[in-house]
């Protein structure tokens, strides 16, 4: 997958779409990330042990890598993700721009 932990995306279709928000995680099995302040769903917590709180909330859920686009560091815009090989290393660059994506 070409989106890591850390990046920046902006949401390209959904009830969120135009949003951005940081990639807290990525599940490669499902092609899916959680990005921070998208997707937020309502989760019914019940008390586990005596004194724990118990009641509804929010928490941030999956969505699929194909609704996100990586925001460009340098240019600023959603875009693709291209590779160019330098000293024998991968470096992920932007498409519109060609700048290094860290």
């Amino acid at each position: 997958m070409k989106i890591r932990k850390g990046d920046t995306v902006k949401v390209l279709s959904g009830n969120d779409k135009g949003k951005t928000g940081e990639v807290l995680e990525v599940i490669p099995k499902t092609e899916k990330v959680v990005v921070k302040g998208i997707n937020i769903r309502k989760k019914h917590i019940k008390p586990r042990k005596q004194g724990e709180q118990s009641g509804i909330i929010p928490t941030e859920c999956a969505i699929h890598v194909s609704k996100v686009n990586v925001v460009c560091p340098k240019c600023g815009k959603a875009t693709r993700i291209g590779y160019t090989i330098e000293k024998d290393e991968k470096i992920r660059v932007c498409k519109k721009c060609g700048a290094k994506i860290k």
